[in-house]
């Protein structure tokens, strides 16, 4: 992130669809007047995504920060008018459910919609009725009704928009059509357009599907597929004669029939259907034709009747009265895709002043506009947006093949019921560690996480279930899980276990400045002997948790930092002085953490140095050979128990693993996945970056108040902190167990305190070694005392939970210090 500049600076937008035109708004709104907004079409409606949009804006869904960019686009635009006309018609939203499990993903969808603040009620088929008489309630379970959603009419929304920033000084220019992105060292200095040249100290790619093509000018990836997606207009309905009058356009809820993934509003007596059914339409973003070009508009291609065929089939079986209808017209609208679904927003590194607002719907729009004019303006979002970072995605995930491939399966699944833990299927496996030859051989269950092949459990481990007494599990929390994570969990606490660790990602800082590089940027001390291993974290100038960081320091001018995201290194690069180097070095190395009361006897042996306690104590490194593999050993457990994490180069890593392999077999030594792994972690309460904490929280409320350090000196964040403490705190992030020893949640549930919901669950697991559920929340802060009573809403049922002191396992961090 650069250094905010001057509110005199120029930028240029480019794209003037709803994204656009909401940055101009809120760019001019905090001051930054000198805004020019170009757009290759004629305004207010120039053919792009926002000029098709049907506006469906429903709130509710797992991304807390996707839910807060709705419910601002919601509040924003249901105070914006044009001519007397809202630019929000808040009819509400229903989602129906025609099959069990949609029914019960819609107790799911509720639980989320009170854990982020969203009004929703589940409903029965009657009542569902009641609002949509055109419906077969006897096809139904019932439905999720969420009365503050509705649509937004953005071309309207565009006007509205265009005018107050013109009032404040911007200007929208159209029929500009970008042809270069002017650079200079390193910075970007203007746009070159078919009418001429814009300077500018910042520009943004604000061009909905073109986003790769204004990236290529600017030689920066747009990870985005733009796909054709069907929409229908049936004739004029006598069911609908007379309801709706020409201001309003419609008057019931828009209506979500996921199970045959349709969508359904309407347009005064007639009914619009949106179809996800169909097969995946990729579109070259750089051969769409030109505005005068398009038959009706660039981002309207041609209707496929026959692929909306069945669709219309099963908007009949819903809505017994269309049989008596027909399609009048459709098309195929264009629209983005990203690898993960998100949108994609922030400034290139490698250009400066180069900023991306893609990938963005209209449901979005506004929130995604104000975060991106406050990163701007501020240095930094409001809210957490790590979901949508440009720098989210690995390499691995860039290729033109792996973001067609994914993106087309996201088009699939947009209305698919999607567990937390399930992977995508394609194109797998893509990123392997040494060690998968034998993971393979042990039969390990793979999940993927950043391209990761992970091993989440082991079959050859499923002998040792027997005996273990585990409550059972209802279907959705048995999926992606197994019994045999119980055992490895235990066979860690009893014996010893290998976990492989590569997907973690390592990054090197070498140079005469790393030290006080490092200490400038994190909380913790880092001025400290070589060998010694430090936990820290990266803040914000706002005192916000951007990351938590191990960092060691191998030598005085070299340092190993284990670090969470691709946004850490970009972090870092965009700090580093001359003097200091930064480089990502994952790929290259691996790393296998052995934990369990026997991991010292298991690597002793192999070793000349001293591996006890006194002489290679806790939070210390040590370079040293395992058999003939040199390793970087540093002693850390996120188990809570005995243990190293070994770093080696990848092309031994194979070897290290047989090494430990061979001598730990007399020991009972296993294999253990991210199962246990989550289980034991959080048994000791240690936090997961992104889960349990992120830039919305300081850390004296996410309680790692321990790994600041004022009396250090100066760094970043440190200044926000000042007078903050866990006694000030407002919120903390709560340790919680569920009462009845067979329950479990899984993350995300609202939390209730006196009946009221209060807070949210970010991560939660089975607690083997305890025998019952465990999850952090966080909670108002007179709530978050041990002893108190709450609830836990889990597929609409209230369970009894209670605030505990952490750490649940071993307090006194015995067992590690050993």
């Amino acid at each position: 992130m650069s250094r905010t500049p001057a509110p005199s600076s120029r930028v240029v937008v480019i794209g003037a669809g709803i994204v656009g035109c909401s940055l101009a708004d809120e760019l001019t709104a905090r001051g930054w007047t000198e805004v020019t907004v170009l757009e290759q079409g004629p305004l207010p409606a120039p053919g792009g995504s926002t000029s098709h949009a049907p506006g469906l804006v429903f709130q509710t869904g797992p991304s807390k920060t996707l839910t807060e960019f709705a419910a601002y686009t919601v509040q924003k635009f249901g105070a914006l008018e044009v001519d007397g006309l809202s630019c929000f018609h808040q009819v509400g939203g229903l989602e129906i459910a025609t099959t069990e499990a949609r029914w019960a993903d819609l107790h799911r969808k509720a639980g989320l919609a009170a854990s982020w603040g969203v009004r929703g009620e589940l409903i029965g088929p009657q009542r569902c009725k009641e609002l949509w008489p055109m419906l077969d309630e006897t096809a139904l379970y019932g439905g999720f009704h969420t009365p503050d959603d509705g649509l937004a009419r953005a071309v309207l929304a565009c006007r509205a928009q265009i005018a107050r920033a013109e009032r404040r000084g911007a200007r929208f220019l159209e029929r500009h059509t970008v042809t270069g992105i002017e650079r200079e060292g390193g910075r970007v200095t203007g746009v070159t357009t078919d009418r001429g040249t814009f300077p500018a100290d910042h520009v943004v790619s604000a061009a909905g599907f073109w986003g790769p093509v204004i990236g290529a000018m600017a030689a920066v990836d747009v990870p985005l597929l733009p796909l054709a997606h069907q929409y229908a207009t049936t004739e004029p309905l006598p069911e609908l004669d007379g309801i709706n009058d020409s201001r309003t356009e419609a008057s019931k809820p828009i209506l979500r029939f996921q199970d045959r993934d349709l969508y359904f509003r309407e347009h005064h007596d007639r009914l619009g259907i949106g179809s996800y059914a169909h097969r995946p339409m990729p579109v070259d973003p750089f051969t769409v034709a030109a505005f005068d070009e398009a038959p009706v508009m660039p981002s309207s291609l041609p209707f496929t009747a026959e692929d909306f065929a069945p669709s219309w089939q099963d908007s009949i079986g819903l809505l017994p009265a269309l049989g008596a209808s027909r399609v009048a017209e459709g098309f195929n609208g264009v629209f983005s895709f990203t690898p993960d679904g998100m949108p994609v927003l922030g400034e290139s590194r490698e250009l400066r002043g180069f900023w991306l607002a893609e990938a963005v719907w209209v449901t979005h729009s506004a929130g995604v506009a104000r975060a991106v004019a406050e990163w701007m303006t501020d240095g930094r979002p409001a809210i957490d947006i790590h979901e949508c970072d440009l720098y989210r995605f690995e390499d691995a995930q860039r290729s033109p093949a792996y973001i067609a491939d994914r993106g087309a399966q996201n088009f699939i699944e947009v209305y698919d019921v999607i567990h937390p833990l399930q992977p995508m299927e394609q194109p797998r496996p893509l990123r392997t560690s040494p060690f998968y030859p034998r993971q393979q051989e042990l039969g390990a269950y793979f999940l993927e996480a950043g391209g990761w092949e992970r091993p989440h459990w082991y079959e050859a481990n499923a002998p040792l279930t027997e005996g273990l007494r585990l409550p059972e599990r209802d279907a959705w929390s048995a999926r992606y899980w197994s019994p045999i994570a119980a055992a490895e969990a235990k066979a860690t606490r009893e014996r010893v276990a290998l976990y492989d660790m590569t997907p973690l990602r390592r990054l090197e800082v070498t140079g005469p400045g790393a030290l006080a590089f490092l200490q400038r940027m994190t909380s913790n001390n880092l001025a400290k002997k070589p060998g010694a291993v430090t936990y820290t974290l990266l803040l914000d100038e706002t005192g916000g948790i951007r990351s938590d960081l191990t960092v060691a320091r191998l030598a005085p001018d070299r340092f190993q930092i284990g670090a969470n995201s691709g946004a850490d290194l970009d972090w870092l690069l965009r700090h580093a002085p001359d003097d200091t180097q930064v480089r990502d070095i994952t790929s290259g190395t691996c790393c296998i953490g052995v934990w369990g009361p026997l991991a010292r006897d298991l690597v002793q042996p192999l070793t000349r140095d001293d591996f006890s306690h006194q002489a290679f104590g806790y939070f210390r490194a040590k370079q040293t050979y395992l058999g003939h593999v040199p390793v970087t050993a540093m002693r850390l457990s996120y188990v809570g128990e005995l243990g190293w994490e070994l770093y080696t180069t990848a092309d031994l890593g194979l070897r290290l693993w047989d090494t430990l392999w061979e001598a730990g077999r007399e020991l009972g030594v296993i294999a253990a996945g991210r199962s246990a792994f989550n289980s034991l972690r959080l048994e000791k309460g240690y936090r997961s970056w992104g889960h349990d904490m992120t830039t919305e929280h300081n850390p004296y409320e996410a309680g790692v108040g321990f790994a600041v350090r004022p009396a250090k000196g100066e760094f970043l964040g440190r200044a926000a902190l000042d007078g903050r403490s866990e006694e000030t705190a407002s919120r903390r992030l709560t340790c919680l167990t569920l009462d009845d020893p067979a329950a479990v949640v899984l993350g995300k549930e609202p939390v209730f305190v006196d009946g009221t919901p209060a807070g949210y669950v970010t991560s939660a697991a089975y607690g083997y070694t305890l025998g019952r559920g465990i999850a952090y929340a966080w909670l108002p802060a007179g709530a978050a005392v041990p002893g108190t009573a709450v609830h836990i809403e889990y597929f609409g049922e209230k369970i009894p939970a209670t605030v505990r002191q952490e750490p649940l396992f071993d307090p006194q961090m015995e067992r590690i210090r050993r």
